[in-house]
């Protein structure tokens, strides 16, 4: 299943990520920062969406209040209340 998610405070617009049974199959970022937005996603691709969630909910970029992995514990979190969990 492709999801995406409007991201909020953050330079990136928007996050496509494809799920397969709560496992990330691919993540792609639209906008922010090239290389970190790839790295996170490359990095989280074929995990668990709890335990990415673990590792990346709260994470702050300077001074805002979140970051795109932030966001992207928000959109998986998102997913799986959609899902029921």
């Amino acid at each position: 299943m492709e999801f995406a998610y409007k991201t909020n405070g953050v330079c990136s617009r928007k996050i496509i990520i494809s799920m397969e049974d709560d496992i990330v199959k691919t993540i792609r970022f639209e906008g922010g920062c090239n290389g970190n937005t790839k790295g996170v996603a490359a990095l989280a691709e074929g995990m668990k969406a709890e335990d990415i969630i673990s590792k990346l909910e709260g994470i702050k970029c300077g001074f805002k209040n979140t970051s795109c992995p932030d966001q992207l514990a928000q959109a998986l979190k998102g997913y799986l209340a959609a899902k029921g969990e």
